[in-house]
């Protein structure tokens, strides 16, 4: 089975990235199932069911979030009748949505689980002991993949030699700056510490770069607004073994808008 996981979504860009690139990665690689990170798609924080309509009717058969999961007020109204998104599982008990779904499509299944790190973010419960729980209540499943929304590197990592073995996928997102280092751990967990961002390109992780500019330089409070101008999209596509749970290969994609006009 090919999961391709598509890095945060931001903003108009990374909408019109996703539409314009979909067909494209479809025809070339055929994946089984396409997951996307959404909590940054409206306007850079959260979403909305228009826009999460939209990303389904393009092809993506699962959303999952992270910290900026509840900045639009619009997600209060669906998420919990909506079964294909997933939040933060380790957010306090009573929040609402899910944490963790089974993505049924083109006859395969891809349990997928969110979590949110702890280190430079909300003090919320342990990721760890949270994916314990879930993992030994739903054994049932062979093909798992985690999207673990964290701020460091050494948070991402040790979770994913904590579920090597265990799960078919750890992928990290939210620091929107994809990192070269995916591999399959050696009890066949590929693992990548960021997939990436899909939005504008010549901002600063998405957002407009003379406001980040001018918070550097003064230190004053900026409001930061979203990129605008051409894209890059970045994703991994994932080869797993349906029998055993095991990854066979994890591959980086990394595309410009530029690039789309030369296929």
């Amino acid at each position: 089975m090919k999961v391709l996981f598509i890095g945060d979504i931001v903003g108009n860009a990374g909408r019109k990235a996703l539409r314009e690139t979909l067909p494209h990665l479809k025809q070339k690689y055929n994946p089984s199932i396409i997951i996307a990170n959404g909590e940054n798609a409206a306007a850079g924080r959260g979403i909305t069911k228009a826009i999460a309509w939209d990303f389904f009717n393009w092809g993506v058969h699962g959303l999952t979030m992270g910290n900026h999961t509840w900045d639009n007020k619009d997600i209060f109204e669906f998420i919990d009748d909506e079964p294909r998104i997933v939040r933060p599982a380790n957010f306090p008990e009573g929040a609402p949505g899910r944490g963790h779904t089974l993505i049924k499509a083109n006859g395969k299944e891809l349990f997928i689980i969110n979590l949110q790190g702890r280190t430079f973010l909300p003090p919320i419960d342990c990721p760890f002991t949270k994916v314990d729980w879930i993992l030994e209540d739903h054994a049932e499943h062979k093909c798992v993949l985690v999207d673990l929304h964290a701020e460091t590197t050494s948070e991402k990592i040790a979770m994913g030699w904590y579920l090597d073995g265990r799960v078919s996928a750890v992928v990290g997102t939210h620091t929107h700056v994809q990192t070269n280092d995916n591999l399959i751990l050696p009890q066949g967990t590929a693992y990548v510490t960021d997939v990436g961002m899909t939005g504008p390109r010549d901002g600063v992780l998405g957002m407009e770069r003379n406001a980040v500019l001018q918070k550097f330089i003064t230190q004053m409070p900026v409001r930061f607004t979203v990129s605008e101008g051409s894209w890059h999209f970045h994703a991994v596509l994932i080869e797993m073994d349906e029998s055993t749970g095991a990854s066979k290969s994890i591959q980086l994609i990394r595309m410009n808008e530029e690039d789309l006009l030369l296929i």
